[in-house]
């Protein structure tokens, strides 16, 4: 009987195997998890879950029983340590060793953390990644206490949003010249920074972390341009790296995470990846998509390809952060871009940007505008480009703009 394992039990390994059996795969299939719980939603750990609006059963993609009444094996509290391509085998960490025919790598990434040298060893200092990092530093938002962020990205200012809303005193600190420098253009950086100041959030751009003071537990921070500041605790949001380490130790291409073909294989023919760990063809150029929307769709067209679908994935980016009361929603990748334009959406904090590269559009981002960014969306996707000042104009139809 032909074998699949999956190792990694996130968003994408949970979606390889459902696509598996829903599809008809009549095989065995393994499922392997590193955490003691079954595959969960990882987005609402910075947000509804953080907040206690959300309990742990609600964010399970699948209840428990999902997985033995379709036959499948879910090993948790278990990791791949070893595979041997050749061998088609993996070692597990109890050393027992699992034969498959077919290996799909879907072991997410690792947050980056700060070197013990400058107290990133220290209790007190948290990563937001895991349930176990959610539920670990969750006693520490108390009403009045002071927390440091380091990192202004999305999980950084998610994480600023909750805090501000528990009522502590919320500092964040981004080394770039501006929050979201990496991904996003200044006018979308202004908006999150206007939202946060009329939260109260003392937002500090162009000042990294120097070095985090305290004996056991963290107790206050020192920053780039000299000041000290008396803290609680510090939540480090500073990116992410793909979990390749495996891949790479059995001897497959890896450059910023898992290389995959057109169909999510890897370099070898019998082991292919999907989600965080893996990148994807994209326009003729390899990236990592960083998102839930990903993980599902690629994991999915693996699926399809080890049943013998011999179908391209291709990828149609989307992404999505919650902050306070707005809804921010990304369609397409701002890679490249030279022109942002912006739509006011006639409402307060209603707005979209525009990202051109030259006279293509190839992204949006929608700040409570889910009208403008589904419109944008299917734009992007059909590969229409409309004119800027159309876009720009409170009296253009945007609906008239998906016309023929």
């Amino acid at each position: 009987m032909t074998h699949v394992v999956v190792a990694g039990a996130g968003q994408a390994g949970a979606s390889v195997v459902a696509k598996l059996r829903s599809d008809g795969f009549d095989g065995q299939i393994t499922l392997i998890g590193a955490e003691p719980v079954p595959p969960y939603q990882r987005p609402p750990l910075s947000k509804a879950y953080l907040l206690g609006e959300m309990a742990e059963e609600r964010l399970y993609l699948r209840p428990q029983t999902y997985y033995e009444d379709n036959d499948i094996v879910l090993r948790l509290n278990t990791r791949v340590v070893a595979i041997d391509p050749a061998a088609k085998q993996v070692t597990l960490n109890d050393d027992t060793q699992l034969a498959y025919d077919d290996l799909v790598l879907t072991l997410g990434a690792h947050p980056r953390t700060l070197p013990a040298e400058i107290g990133g060893m220290l209790d007190g200092v948290f990563a937001v990644r895991d349930l176990a990092d959610a539920d670990a530093m969750a006693p520490a938002f108390a009403a009045g206490k002071h927390v440091l962020i380091i990192g202004g990205g999305y999980i950084g200012l998610e994480a600023a949003a909750v805090a501000s809303k528990l009522g502590l005193q919320v500092t964040l600190v981004e080394m770039a010249d501006r929050i979201l420098q990496r991904v996003a253009a200044p006018e979308t950086s202004d908006y999150f920074r206007a939202l946060h100041r009329e939260h109260g959030v003392d937002i500090r751009e162009g000042v990294g972390l120097d070095h985090l003071i305290g004996d056991d537990h963290v107790t206050g921070a020192k920053l780039t341009d000299g000041t000290e500041l008396q803290i609680d605790f510090a939540i480090v949001g500073v990116g992410i790296n793909p979990a390749s380490i495996l891949a790479d130790s059995a001897g497959l291409a890896v450059a910023n995470g898992i290389v995959t073909d057109s169909h999510g294989r890897s370099s070898h023919p019998h082991i292919w990846a999907a989600g965080d760990c893996a990148t994807c063809l994209f326009e003729g150029a390899q990236v990592r998509l960083e998102s839930v929307g990903n993980a599902i769709d690629q994991a999915e067209a693996v699926a399809k390809n080890i049943m013998g679908a011999d179908a391209p994935y291709q990828p149609k980016p989307w992404f999505w952060s919650d902050q306070y009361d707005c809804k921010l929603q990304i369609a397409g990748l701002n890679i490249g871009y030279t022109d942002v334009y912006i739509r006011p959406g006639g409402a307060p904090g209603v707005q979209s940007n525009w990202y051109y590269k030259g006279a293509s559009l190839i992204a949006v981002d929608a700040m409570n505008d889910p009208r403008n960014y589904m419109i944008g969306k299917r734009l992007i996707e059909a590969g229409r480009s409309p004119d800027p000042a159309a876009i720009m104009d409170p009296a253009t139809d945007m609906k008239a703009l998906l016309k023929p």
